[in-house]
C-alpha cells in the first residue's frame, strides 16, 4: 500500500527532533557472521568452487621398483546467483516533507528484510522452488548429531567440534534458535554448580561459548536444531551485489509517487557438507 504524509509518525515531518533511532535495531546477517562471505567480480553470472575429491596415493616401494602412478579427482560445486528484492511506493510528498529522508529510511528498512530473508534461506529449505540458493535444512551429506529429548550438556556440542575435526575442518560458530539458546544458558555445567554450561568470550562482549565455539542466535533456525558451521571455505556465501537501494521518481510519475526498491544477489555453496554439523534434538 502507497504511503502518505497523512499516515507517517510526525516526528518524520519538518520538527524539531531527536536523532533518528532506527527500529528495529539494524540487524547484520547471521549467516555470514558464522560463514563469512566472499564478493564475486562484477562480470559474473555463477560461482564455482573446484574440489578435489580424490588425492593420488603413495605407496612404500621398494629400491629400483617402478612407481606405481595414481590420479587425482577433480570436482566442483556450483550455482547462479539469485536475486532478493523488495519495493514500496511512496508519495512525493512524504518524500520530501520529511526529516530524515522517509524515502532512504524506507529503503534501509527493506536492506535489514533482505538481511533477514538471506538467513530464512540459509538456514531453511527451499523446497521444489529454485528462486533462492539451497538452503542447510536441502542438505544430505551433513553429519547428523542426536542431542537426545532435552538438552542436558555439551557433550553433543563437544561431539559436533570433533566430527568437524575429524574432516579437517573447524567449526567457526554454532547458531541456535533463540528457544534452544536460551534453554541452553540456564544448564548448569553439572549437578550442584552454579556454572552456566554457556561461558562468556573473554574477547568478546555479549558472546557466549560451548565447547569452545561461539554460539550465535537466529530466528531462522528451527527450534530443536543447532547447526555447525565450518569455516576455511567449507561453507561459501557469494555476494554478487550487495544491497543496492535505488529511488526512482519516473516510474510512478503520472500519480506524483516515489519507488523505492532494494536488492540483493547472492548464494550458497556447499564444498565439504560433512563438516557441516547438525545437532537435534528427537521429537
Amino acid at each position: 500500500m502507497p504511503m502518505y504524509t497523512a499516515d507517517a509518525a510526525q516526528a518524520w515531518l519538518p520538527q524539531d527532533i531527536g536523532d533518528l533511532v532506527t527500529r528495529p535495531v539494524t540487524q547484520e546477517s547471521v549467516a555470514i557472521t558464522a560463514a563469512g562471505s566472499i564478493r564475486a567480480s562484477e562480470d559474473a553470472n555463477s560461482y564455482r568452487v573446484p574440489l578435489v575429491a580424490a588425492d593420488p596415493t603413495a605407496a612404500w616401494t621398494a629400491e629400483g621398483a617402478e612407481i606405481t602412478a595414481t590420479d587425482a579427482q577433480f570436482d566442483e560445486v556450483a550455482d547462479t546467483f539469485h536475486k532478493l528484492a523488495g519495493l514500496t511506493i511512496i508519495s512525493r510528498e512524504l518524500a520530501e516533507d520529511t526529516s530524515p529522508d522517509a524515502a532512504q529510511q524506507v529503503g534501509f528498512g527493506l536492506a535489514r528484510d533482505i538481511a533477514r530473508k538471506l538467513d530464512a534461506a540459509f538456514f531453511g529449505s527451499r523446497g521444489a522452488s529454485t528462486l533462492q540458493p539451497l538452503g542447510l535444512a536441502d542438505l544430505t551429506g551433513t553429519n547428523t548429531i542426536d542431542a537426545g529429548a532435552a538438552w542436558g550438556n555439551a557433550d553433543p556440542f563437544t561431539e559436533a567440534v570433533y566430527a568437524a575435526e575429524g574432516e579437517g575442518a573447524a567449526l567457526s560458530a554454532f547458531v541456535a534458535n533463540p528457544v534452544d539458546a536460551l534453554a541452553l544458558s540456564s544448564i548448569k555445567e553439572q549437578t550442584g554448580s552454579n556454572k552456566a554450561l554457556l561461558q562468556p568470550d573473554a574477547t568478546q562482549a555479549n558472546r557466549r561459548l560451548v565447547a569452545g565455539v561461539p554460539l550465535l542466535t537466529s530466528p531462522a533456525v528451527a527450534p530443536g536444531t543447532v547447526w555447525g558451521i565450518p569455516g576455511a571455505g567449507r561453507v561459501v556465501i557469494v555476494i554478487r551485489d550487495d544491497v543496492r537501494l535505488e529511488i526512482s521518481r519516473e516510474a510512478y510519475f503520472s500519480s506524483d509517487r516515489v519507488g523505492v526498491k532494494a536488492t540483493l544477489r547472492a548464494t550458497f555453496l556447499y564444498p565439504h557438507e560433512l563438516a557441516i554439523q547438525e545437532i537435534s534434538l528427537t521429537p
